[in-house]
């Protein structure tokens, strides 16, 4: 078994892209008026859905399981695509600097091309089975028998 490299989340192109976008939206956000209660709930739903651009990227680079990394991926292009149709919202409720979000959108493209690129890099090789049968790598099924099943366990420790 060979020994994996410790990755440096706050290196990864796609958790510094997260974190531009992050910055981004929160500079946009800051133009939503105060007393604007609907805009004020959209900019909390975009601010969340940002951080989760990186924040989902360091968890799943601890992760060791293809099935947690798919997990975060997932959560993460969740949050991607909601914050890429938010303009709609924010439009649709007065805000008046709405093409500034343009500019979230062009990035949150370049994130999805580092995405792709990050998300195939995961070790399929490295998973438990996942019965809900959401997560597994290709080839492998909810209901395939563990391999690790075969494998005798030694009570007296050796």
């Amino acid at each position: 078994m060979k020994e994996e490299e410790f990755i440096v989340p706050k290196e990864l192109p796609i958790y510094k892209k997260g974190k531009e976008i992050f910055d981004v939206v929160h500079q946009i956000t800051k133009l939503i008026p105060e007393d604007n209660e609907m805009l004020q709930s959209i900019k909390g739903q975009m601010i969340a859905d940002a951080a989760l651009l990186s924040v989902k990227v360091a968890g799943a680079s601890s992760a060791g399981l293809y099935d947690l990394k798919m997990e975060a991926a997932a959560i993460i292009r969740k949050a991607a695509r909601d914050l890429m149709v938010q303009n709609h919202s924010l439009e649709m409720f007065g805000f008046k600097e709405v093409h500034y979000f343009q500019i979230v959108r062009d990035l949150i493209e370049e994130y999805r091309l580092l995405f792709i690129d990050w998300v195939a890099g995961f070790d399929q090789w490295d998973y438990i089975i996942d019965r809900w049968g959401l997560f597994n790598p290709p080839g492998v099924g909810p209901f395939d028998k563990d391999p690790d099943e075969d494998i005798p366990y030694d009570e007296g420790g050796g």
